[in-house]
């Protein structure tokens, strides 16, 4: 029904920056809040980031807070994350996904994920 796509991952030295992009089908999306979920290796899969659906309203994991900006653009069906200052410990793979519930943070309450798109920050 919903399919979402990551892209914009790739090899960052630290301190550096770079922008995922998550392309979403359809004509819901602005129906939906969108969040961006990180996997490390030997790690759950923990959140990151959640935009509501006018893009009013963000929320950030303490980790990521005042480095990492989430925005969103309905024209388009798409959904940013910008990060800045990376460091070593945000690599992982990054998940965009879509759920109805406003403000989410936990995994359980997406409904649709993308494949993912890997980010290594090098020290």
């Amino acid at each position: 029904q919903v399919q979402l796509v990551e892209s914009g991952g790739g090899l960052v030295q630290a301190g550096g920056s770079l922008r995922l992009s998550c392309a979403a089908s359809g004509r819901t999306f602005s129906g939906y809040a969108m969040g961006w979920f990180r996997q490390a290796p030997g790690k759950e899969r923990e959140f990151v980031a959640t935009i509501s659906r006018n893009g009013g309203y963000t929320y950030y994991s303490d980790s990521v807070k005042g480095r990492f900006t989430i925005a969103r653009d309905n024209s388009k069906n798409t959904v940013y994350l910008q990060m800045n200052s990376l460091k070593p410990e945000d690599t992982a793979v990054y998940y965009c996904a879509a759920t109805f519930l406003a403000g989410s943070r936990r995994l359980s309450d997406y409904d649709y994920w993308g494949q993912g798109t890997q980010v290594t920050v090098s020290s």
